[in-house]
């Protein structure tokens, strides 16, 4: 696996694809988990070339967020990716993909309880992910389903701008207890956690509900919701939610109906 920092070098690894061959690119944050795993390994199952960006992306973070205390581990994160099969990991500092008087932004429209609950943090994503669409050119990115809205809103981007893409949606991965697998999960304390359980539990147990959204809030056994929503995504109904439990904000979502893809 190769490790490259700036756009140059990513631009070289880039060339040096044969053509015919296809290229996948999954967007991260790092701090890897077996989510990520999934996504690098069903990148690297259906495609010749794997690229995975390793960037903390400050636009997308809101004042007050936890940008800071993010969860950072670059040495092992390189590891997981040249053990899951990563031909390319690229891992710029903050000024290499925001150069100064960058000015040029993706703002995005109808985002959903998410996008309302962090006012700004699509223009983030869909902005950072562009910017990486245009530098790879891969044929398909890889995200997951626990991020739906976010899907939802790149689906969009990717229509609407006429980019040569598909984006591959790999479903949640959770742990044995169902709590889906998150980066910020490291926040929680073992009493947290377990508290956060009702997150999932809720979610599972308004399936076939009369009134889903009212199902979950019935069921969330103390935990306060940020919101409760469904949110059409188009391919696909979904029964999202966001939950602050103690420092740490949680998010999850089941299909209702259709397919996340």
């Amino acid at each position: 696996m190769n490790l490259v920092r700036t756009i140059a070098e990513l631009r070289e690894e880039r060339a040096r694809v044969a053509g015919g061959e296809t290229v996948a690119l999954v967007p991260t944050m790092g701090a890897f988990h077996e989510g990520h795993l999934a996504l690098f390994r069903a990148a690297r199952a259906e495609c010749d070339a794997v690229f995975v960006s390793l960037f903390v992306n400050p636009a997308q973070f809101g004042a007050g967020e936890d940008l800071e205390r993010y969860p950072r581990d670059e040495r092992r994160d390189a590891a997981l990716a040249e053990a899951a099969g990563v031909d390319v990991l690229f891992v710029p500092p903050a000024d290499e993909l925001y150069p100064p008087g960058f000015a040029t932004w993706v703002d995005v429209a109808d985002t959903g309880a998410e996008g309302e609950a962090r006012p700004g943090h699509f223009r983030g994503v869909a902005t950072v992910c562009l910017k990486l669409f245009n530098l790879v050119r891969p044929d398909v990115a890889y995200f997951g389903q626990k991020d739906a809205q976010q899907v939802a809103v790149l689906t969009r981007m990717v229509a609407d701008l006429a980019l040569d893409l598909r984006l591959r949606v790999v479903p949640t991965v959770r742990d044995h207890d169902g709590l889906a697998l998150s980066s910020r999960n490291a926040y929680l304390s073992t009493a947290d956690r377990t508290r956060a359980l009702a997150l999932p539990r809720a979610l599972e147990s308004a399936r076939g509900a009369a009134d889903p959204v009212a199902a979950v809030r019935a069921q969330l056994n103390g935990l306060a919701p940020e919101y409760v929503e469904i949110v059409d995504l188009g391919s696909a109904k979904v029964l999202a939610a966001a939950t602050q439990i103690g420092t740490t904000r949680l998010i999850d979502n089941i299909v209702l109906e259709g397919e996340v893809r």
